[in-house]
This record gives C-alpha cells, structure tokens and sequence, in this order.
C-alpha cells in the first residue's frame, strides 16, 4: 500500500510542477498582442480580423457555427465512408443514427462511443473525422476558456477578445506542438502509427492471426492531452497497442491532467492574482485526492462476499489487490483506481480497466465525478465549471451575511445569477430527465445485461457521461440503438453548450461591469476558508441534486452485496 500512495504523490507531483510552466505559457498567449507568421496566414485564409473585438454573443455565435460545420462535415464522412478510399478492409458507413451519436460526440469533447473502433472506421475516418473532431474539440474548448478568463480579468470592456484568435493560438501554440512530442513518446513506446489497415501474423501455435493497424500513437496525443477520450480499438486504453506500458500509463494520466489544472494558473497570472489561480487549483485537488481515497479503498478491501471463501486473500498474495475483476495486471490496482479516478475527474473517458466490475462504491466514483463535473473537468470547461459553483457560494455567502455578493471585485446581480443557473440546471436536467426517459422506455431492459441497481448504473452512467462530455461507459449497456444514438446525442449537446455558452455570457456581463472596492463585509475568494466554502458547496448541490439516483443504483447495490445479494 505504502508503494501505491508513492505512485500517487509522484503523479500528484509532477502534475503541480507541470502546472506551473504549461499555466505561465497559456497565459502568455492568451494575453500577447502579437501574430505569428502562420497565424497571420491563417488569418487570411479564415478571411477574419484578429484585430476585432466581438461581445459575448458574437464570441459565442462564433464559436456554435463553426462546430456546427465540422459536427457536419464529420457526419458526412461517415455515411461515406464505405465509398472513400484507405480501406482494405472495405467497412461499411455508419447508420444515420449512429453517425449522428459518433459527430456530435466528437465535436463536444465527449468521445463516447456506441461503435467499435477497429471494425467499425477505416483509417481514413479515423483521422479525417475522429483525430480531426478531437483537436476541434479541445481547441474550442480551450479557446472558451481564453475568452472567458479574459472577460473576468477585465473592466469596463465591451468584448472578451476574438474567438479566432484564442483558437488559433491554443491549436497552434500549445496543442499541435505538444501533440507532435507526445507522439514521438508513443511511437517510442511501442504504440503503432502507420497507415496499414492490418498485418497477417502465424502464432506460435501456427494459427493466421490478423491484428489491426493504424496511426494509434496520433490518435492518443490528443485523445488525452484534449480531453477527448474514445478509444482507436474497442478496449481503449486496456489495449496493448493504445497503452503498451506502465509509462505510457503514467503519460496518459498526466495528460489529461495537465491542461485543466494549469488553467487555473494561467487564471491566476492573467488576474494578477496568483493566489486565486491556487485557489481554485486547491478545490480541484482536494475534491480529487478525496474521490481517489475512497475508489482505491474499496477496491483495495475487495468483495467482502469473497472473504469467507478466501478468494481475497489469494488474490492480494498473488496479485497485490482485492477486486481485480476487470483489471490489466500489468497496471495493478493503483494505476487503474487513479486512472479511473483521472479519467471521470479530467472527463476524458479514457479507460484502461471495465468500469463495470468495479465495486458499487467504486463505480460511485466515476459516475459522482461526471456529475459533479467540477473535479478538474474537461479541457477549457473544467475552470468555466468551477467558477460558476463560485459565483454561486459567493452569491450564497452574500445573501447569507445580507451584502450584496462580489466576486473579483465586481457585483454579482441577478442576471449573472440567472446564467449561472442555466448552466447549473443544464447539467442536472439532462442528466436525470435522460435517465428516468430511459428507465420508463420498454426496450431498455433489451439493452442492459445486468438488471437491478445495476442495470440503472448502467443507464444513469450513460448519461452523465453523455451530459459530462465524458464518454466513458460503464459497459453492460448496448448503447447502438436509435433510442439511445439519439437521447445520448441530445445530452451530449445540451451538456456541452447549454454550459459553456451562458458562462461565456457572465463572462461578457462582468468585463462590462466596474471594480468596486473591498469592504469589512467582502469575502475573499483567493483564500482557503473559500476554498473550503467552495468545496461545501459542490457537494452540497451535487449531493441534493443527485443522491437520490445515487441511492437507486451504486448506494443500494452495495448495501444488497452486504446482504449478500448480487448482480
């Protein structure tokens, strides 16, 4: 156990070191006046100004139709695909619905996948429309969050800057260049890049085994340092060509950590207010060391139904956990709890063991986090996410002391407030109006293997995966219908924009608004007791929001296993 904490703390350690160089770099191209040559080129092909200031609105409406085209042109390509070359294997184009599901999850960040990646997509639409979708995605989302920092940061503006330029800039300056490094990484690791369909191999035992190829090590640059998630082969990151090695393990970790968390620095150096930026850093970390605590415990201790028959003990002695049950071995049950905690906390869905086998409180884990959606969060999101809920404790606190609520020295006021709320509600309806749709159609029970408490984690996961921009599954589920094609897509929109787009409102509404100074009454929000308010607060309103579906799946079914009662 003493080994495994150790693998926590390096990781842990590493990323804050990481946070502080990546955040400094972000805020730097956030903020510089200057263009690049290939910028100013891009500039001109795009036929935008970089030079023009847009609202809010302008910035948004930006922002929505230029997804809309790729979420198009995306959904083309994979209806065609079976009449597009690089295909050997000759696979069919997706159904509409499912390639519905498979461009809206990719343009959102969600890469949730209702398909199996190396018989369903050729090579081609592996990275003409998945890989491509992916850096839109994470470049948008990164893009949102320059307009959004900026607009707080700012006073008496009219705008939050130019959308094309923080998405030019974020795809240019940090992601594409760090992408092109991490791939050399893989490549050196063992991950294949190549654009071979397949290669026929004789085993040892003298058998033809055709094994699929493609360019992974591309794929999972992005995959994890955008936040994206999905997997080129069907068992994701369990897969020996996506995840060959501890290291490359450790790598993917990392990635999907580093850019929501050196947000939060960046926040703090284009403030300058540095203790802000750990403010929040501080929130995220203690939300994630305490969601880590509990998924590792529980599967440490293993199925106490298993103890009586020794199968515990023979498994702790022989492979150094409790529950292994759809674990790698050769990541054991630290690397795979911090992973399935990273994963659900960064909303990546990368995954490298079955979510399904976890314990009923381990499987909490993941699904609480994509509920939450505040533990990190997503690339860009993520920061956007966490200051709403402070906006909220801040207005909360205000009300509660009979002050008018501040929050970066500005006033918090009712249409700030209703924005705020929108998003909030946003989240929760899609999440739990989705899942009750679900649990009342009669086909349902045909997708779901396992029935019970269960089964529902089955669907509730699907869904704040979907609203989460997660895309990790639970399993058990077959999601490949229309019903679930459809509603999954829909949660998946609602989750993404109803979210992003309001916070860029309150954005636009706060740049316009004057600093006002601090008074006896103002609470401070780069402090710890507010990072601890801010905690409380998420959980509180997570908690009232979703317990009661916690309770009618992960909750109940551990309690029925302590009774003996599986599923």
């Amino acid at each position: 156990m003493f080994d495994d904490i150790m693998q926590f703390v390096a990781v842990l350690a590493v990323m804050g070191c990481l946070v502080l160089l990546l955040g400094k770099w972000i805020a730097r191209f956030f903020t510089s006046p200057a263009h690049s040559f290939l910028e100013r080129g891009t500039y001109r092909i795009l036929g935008v100004n970089p030079d023009e200031k847009m609202s809010w609105k302008r910035y948004g409406i930006a922002l929505l139709l230029s997804n809309a085209a790729m979420l198009l042109l995306g959904y083309a390509l994979l209806r065609l695909q079976g009449y597009l070359s690089m295909d050997p294997l000759a696979r069919a184009a997706q159904a509409p619905d499912l390639a519905f599901n498979t461009a809206v999850s990719f343009t959102t960040n969600t890469n949730w996948q209702a398909y199996s990646g190396e018989s369903s997509l050729s090579n081609l639409s592996q990275m003409a429309v998945i890989t491509f979708l992916m850096c839109i995605s994470a470049t948008t989302g990164l893009a949102a969050a320059g307009g959004f920092m900026r607009g707080l940061c700012s006073r008496n503006a009219q705008d939050i800057g130019n959308y094309w330029v923080d998405f030019t800039r974020s795809l240019y300056r940090l992601l594409l260049p760090a992408c092109f490094l991490m791939a050399l990484v893989y490549v050196w690791q063992g991950m294949p890049q190549t654009l071979s369909a397949d290669v026929v191999v004789t085993t040892l035992e003298g058998i033809k085994q055709q094994i699929i190829l493609g360019p992974v090590a591309s794929f999972e640059t992005i995959k994890h340092l955008g936040t994206n998630g999905g997997g080129f082969f069907a068992m994701n990151a369990a897969h020996p060509f996506e995840n060959p090695t501890p290291f490359t393990n450790t790598l993917h970790m990392l990635s999907m950590l580093l850019v929501p968390a050196a947000l939060t620095y960046a926040f703090g150096t284009m403030l300058a207010n540095k203790k802000q930026g750990w403010a929040f850093f501080a929130a995220f970390l203690v939300m994630f060391v305490g969601f880590l605590s509990l998924i590792y415990s529980v599967e440490q201790a293993g199925n106490p139904l298993l103890t009586p028959l020794g199968v515990d003990q023979a498994q702790t002695a022989a492979q150094g956990g409790g529950n292994m049950e759809g674990k790698e071995l050769r990541f054991g049950m630290a690397q795979t709890s911090m992973f399935a905690t990273v994963t659900t906390a960064a909303t990546t869905g990368s995954v490298n063991a079955m979510h399904s086998s976890l314990t009923p409180l381990g499987g909490l884990v993941p699904i609480a986090q994509m509920m939450l959606n505040n533990v990190f969060g997503g690339i860009g999101v993520g920061l956007i996410n966490l200051i709403s809920y402070a906006i909220l404790t801040v207005f909360l606190v205000g009300m509660m002391i009979g002050r008018t609520p501040e929050f970066l020295g500005k006033k918090v006021e009712a249409r700030e407030m209703k924005y705020v709320m929108l998003a909030l509600l946003a989240h929760s309806f899609s999440i739990l109006g989705f899942t009750a749709l679900a649990a009342l159609m009669p086909d349902t029970v045909k997708s779901l293997s396992n029935m019970g408490p269960h089964g529902f984690s089955e669907v509730l996961y699907a869904y704040a995966s979907g609203t989460a921009n997660n895309g990790s599954a639970f399993a058990g589920l077959n999601a490949n219908t229309p019903f679930f094609n459809l509603t999954i897509g829909l949660a998946m929109l609602v989750g993404h924009y109803l979210t992003l787009v309001p916070m860029l409102a309150v954005a636009g509404v706060l740049a316009a608004k004057k600093t006002v100074p601090a008074g006896p009454g103002t609470l401070s929000t780069a402090t710890p007791l507010f990072s601890g308010l801010l905690i409380f607060v998420v959980l509180v309103v997570g908690g009232l929001t979703f317990l009661p579906a916690l309770a009618l799946g992960p909750i109940v079914e551990h309690l029925l296993m302590l009774a003996g009662t599986t599923f």
